[in-house]
């Protein structure tokens, strides 16, 4: 049996809304892609470094505390250079899908260059984690017309880079079939966080009790109108102190209501393959 609450999402019996929990471990490869002259200024490159290095250790923590698996999706320059952050969170039991190659902004890309990239993550990832990723994550949520029939074509089970709805459904064509799993800015951490002078962000950084706050009411309007929220984070921005502890408040918030399905994407996505 399963339950049927008013998005008619066949969630599993006993739930009527699901939460994954997200990160893009995106380090030094966001900033690269964005200017590769950026590899000239180490401060910034340690800001981004702290990802891997000190926040992913720490949020592993808080999710092995509370036995919650999440979906982290890793561009390839990322897996190659923290190969040990990779092989921790696998070893975790976590989920690992694709996030491009060098976190390359697929606007204006080529098909060719599209393909490339694809590719590129797909090997990395295969080195790495010693597995093909069921998911995709485009980088900055940008995609091209030609993206998911792309995913399709190299054998990925869902996406999560759309914007249209509250829950996940599937996407049929006359030439391919694919799960989206639609995202929002809102419970995106980039939004609150992201600061670096000249670089990135309006130099307004919210307080971690803020974001907690808010973030706590998009979880409980996803859950009464039987919706999917994916929270979006990044290891070098949520994975500081005070913001992983707020992190740490929410999940034990959603772990308290029975109704919530706190499930990795790959998971979520399997409702609508079955």
């Amino acid at each position: 049996m399963e339950s049927a609450p008013e998005s008619g999402f066949p969630w599993p019996e006993g739930y009527r809304a699901a939460v994954a929990v997200t990160f893009d471990m995106d380090a030094e490869s966001v900033m690269l892609a964005a200017d590769p002259t950026l590899a000239d200024r180490p401060s910034l490159m340690s800001h981004q470094r702290y990802g891997p290095v000190t926040g992913v250790p720490r949020l592993l923590r808080i999710l092995a505390d509370r036995d919650v698996r999440a979906t982290f999706f890793i561009p390839g320059h990322s897996a190659e250079r923290y190969p040990d952050a990779v092989a921790a969170i696998l070893a975790a039991g976590h989920e690992v899908a694709h996030h491009g190659y060098l976190h390359e902004n697929l606007v204006g890309a080529s098909e060719a260059d599209e393909r490339r990239y694809l590719e590129l993550g797909l090997k990395a990832l295969d080195k790495v984690a010693g597995a093909r990723p069921a998911g995709y994550r485009a980088p900055w949520w940008e995609t091209t017309p030609r993206t998911l029939e792309l995913l399709a074509e190299y054998g990925f089970a869902y996406d999560s880079s759309l914007f249209d709805r509250d829950i996940p459904y599937r996407i049929v064509t006359p030439t391919y079939s694919l799960v989206e799993i639609p995202v929002s800015w809102a419970l995106d951490d980039w939004e609150k966080y992201a600061f670096w002078p000249g670089v990135t962000g309006s130099g307004v950084i919210e307080p971690p009790s803020a974001v907690l706050a808010n973030w706590w009411e998009e979880v409980q309007a996803h859950e009464a109108e039987g919706g999917c929220c994916v929270l979006t984070m990044h290891p070098f921005l949520s994975g500081r102190p005070a913001r992983a502890r707020a992190l740490d408040a929410l999940l034990d918030r959603i772990l308290e209501r029975p109704g919530l399905w706190v499930a990795t994407m790959g998971e979520i996505a399997g409702r609508l393959v079955m």
